[in-house]
């Protein structure tokens, strides 16, 4: 991708660097990256979906867990996945970084190698951004840019929908709970925290093929998330522990009690929770399973009343304040 002229100057270098590293420009550009803003060209018939995502070093990841590449792709995926959440197709992103002056320019072009990455995997590519000096910690904010025909929110869910979870969930909050403990994590899971994938394709599949009401991705944990959609939709989801499946090594764990405590409370798995009318899935799971190669499981259904409840025929158990991630809990320092 060849951006924009641009006059000489070290930040300027930096910004070409980093563009070049990325190698992948959205379809539907008209001016590229390097000019003040970008141009896009837009269907009529479509909604504009937006969304905004943050990752900040000592928040989200450390320097010590991730190469480069993979938090620039990392931070890309869980933008795009919030286009997933409203079954929405990417049409491109903004990327604006925030480095300490000491950067190299070599770190930019591992991050716009992550970036590009992942941009090229879900088909769409880069369509501008920003670069700021920061005091310390590195800092990646991506802007999200799609398009939809019929977007899904959380709010339409309604009593007897049945819910839905695509994949396992837990894999990327297994990692987390190992370098917490200073151990080198699975390589399954340490894979599941490093390239997550944003179920655009999914989500669009499922919007065409099933009545869905109702739809989120698991950036803060099934637990909290679920209570999103509760929240929004002013019902009670109800769902199974039983039926929750976990991702390897979580499936592994001698306690599953723990296992499911860690994965529906630790986020970060971008799966797809979702509501549907009752039965609409069911003719299409085997189909959808095949095509994605991924599960698609019935884990509850909404009732009337509010929040989540979590039940239980072989006696599984999660803490009775199970929610998901909040970077305002009392308590939180990083």
């Amino acid at each position: 991708m060849k951006p924009g002229r641009m006059k000489p100057g070290p930040e300027f270098d930096r910004i070409r660097a980093f563009i070049a590293a990325v190698r992948t420009e959205a379809a539907s550009v008209e001016i590229p990256p390097g000019d003040d803003a970008a141009v896009i060209r837009w269907p009529s018939d479509e909604s504009v979906v937006l969304s905004s995502d943050a990752f900040v070093e000592g928040v989200h990841f450390k320097r010590a867990w991730l190469r480069w590449e993979a938090v620039g792709y990392r931070a890309t995926a869980a933008a795009l996945s919030d286009l997933a959440a409203m079954a929405a197709r990417p049409a491109g992103v903004l990327v604006s970084l925030m480095v300490p002056p000491e950067t190299e320019e070599s770190m930019l072009v591992a991050l716009g190698e992550g970036v590009g990455e992942c941009l090229r995997r879900h088909e769409t590519g880069l369509l501008g951004g920003d670069l700021a000096h920061s005091p310390s910690a590195v800092a990646i904010d991506v802007c999200a840019v799609g398009a939809s025909r019929r977007p899904i929110g959380r709010g339409g869910a309604s009593e007897g929908d049945e819910i839905w979870l695509t994949g396992a969930v837990g894999g990327a909050a297994a990692a987390v709970q190992a370098w917490g403990r200073s151990m080198e994590p699975d390589p399954r899971a340490r894979a599941a925290f490093e390239r997550p994938t944003a179920r655009i394709a999914e989500a669009i599949w499922l919007g065409e093929h099933a009545d869905l009401t109702a739809l989120i991705d698991l950036s803060d944990g099934l637990a909290g998330d679920a209570r999103q959609i509760a929240a929004a939709s002013e019902a009670r989801l109800r769902i199974d522990l039983d039926a929750v499946p976990l991702a390897p090594p979580l499936s592994e764990y001698a306690s599953r009690d723990a296992a499911l405590g860690l994965a529906l409370a630790g986020g970060e798995d971008y799966e797809l929770l979702l509501c549907c009318e009752e039965g609409s899935l069911e003719t299409v799971q085997a189909e959808f399973e095949r095509r994605f190669e991924i599960g698609l499981t019935k884990v509850g259904v909404v009732e009337e009343g509010e929040g989540a409840t979590w039940t239980s025929a072989s006696g599984a158990r999660v803490p009775a304040d199970l929610d998901g991630f909040d970077h305002f809990a009392p308590g939180r320092t990083e």
